[in-house]
């Protein structure tokens, strides 16, 4: 299981706070690999609001009781004192993004953003833009720079307006049959990104041509298969360069990519800089 996160005042004691209008307390991702299942189950809920983005694979929540399947591109809302119970299965490889907010004017600040009170699951559709404010977010938390606190603020603000954003423009209809092969063809690419994969050879291995296999993925998740690739491996990239001593060339190869000096040209322009300057701006700021 894969767990990277982040606590204020490195507390996993959950507050109210009410002398701010917003205020991040906590957050982080985890991906279940070989564990089987997760459960979570907050009979009294928390004091604060939680929301948890489904970026893979599928969860099992309970609202009243009732047993929901909430897939892949996702967001769930939990409120103060609301019960929390949901549960990860193993064979799903549910990957999971969440964050822990408080403050005196939540609720008027969530309904600006067009997040009603009776809205507990919203449907966004996958965009890799909400994993990397996360994760963002997770390394402002950890790292505590000057004035962390509001620009944490300002990327849970970055976060409504995408919800607001992706569920005003995602599809009101979507087959069975289309859900199920766009979560499938997800799972596989977060697996295999890292290898030689030809779109054009999957699409027929499940049945569909590559140019309406490309249509729907970029109507599901608003990139196309290799977008949705290239920006996997550069992801990935960052947390090697961030947590580990690889060298860029052994970082290259991890990710895909032989040709150390093509990676480097690709991450310099999703990134702005090199990897090696990515890395040293992390060492500094560490």
């Amino acid at each position: 299981m894969y767990i990277n996160s982040a606590y204020w005042n490195n507390s996993r004691i959950d507050f109210k706070d009410k002398t701010r209008p917003l205020f991040v307390g906590s957050c982080g991702t985890y991906r279940l690999l070989t564990r089987p299942v997760l459960p979570t189950h907050r009979p009294r809920g928390r004091l604060d609001f939680q929301l948890l983005y489904i970026a893979a694979g599928k969860a099992h929540f309970f609202f009243q009781g009732e047993e929901r399947i909430v897939p892949a591109g996702s967001v769930v809302i939990y409120r103060p004192k609301e019960e929390q119970k949901y549960r990860y299965y193993g064979p799903d490889q549910t990957e999971v993004f969440w964050v822990h907010f408080t403050g005196n004017n939540v609720r008027n600040i969530l309904r600006e953003y067009g997040i009603s009170e009776a809205d507990q699951v919203i449907q966004t559709g996958t965009n890799l833009e909400f994993k990397r404010i996360f994760c963002q977010m997770i390394r402002e938390l950890q790292l505590q720079k000057e004035n962390y606190e509001q620009m944490l603020v300002l990327l849970l603000r970055r976060l409504f307006i995408l919800i607001q954003r992706q569920s005003a423009g995602s599809p009101k209809v979507r087959s069975s049959f289309l859900e199920t092969e766009m979560n499938q063809a997800l799972s596989y690419f977060q697996d295999c990104y890292s290898t030689d994969i030809s779109v054009d050879r999957y699409a027929a291995s499940r049945g569909m041509s590559a140019s309406w296999f490309i249509r729907s993925f970029k109507e599901f998740t608003g990139h196309t298969p290799m977008q949705y690739i290239l920006a996997l491996r550069v992801v990935n990239a960052q947390n090697l360069l961030e947590n580990t001593d690889y060298t860029v060339a052994e970082i290259s190869r991890i990710v895909g990519y032989e040709d150390q000096m093509y990676f480097s040209r690709l991450f310099k322009k999703q990134n702005g800089v090199s990897p090696s300057l990515f890395r040293k701006q992390v060492q500094r700021e560490g």
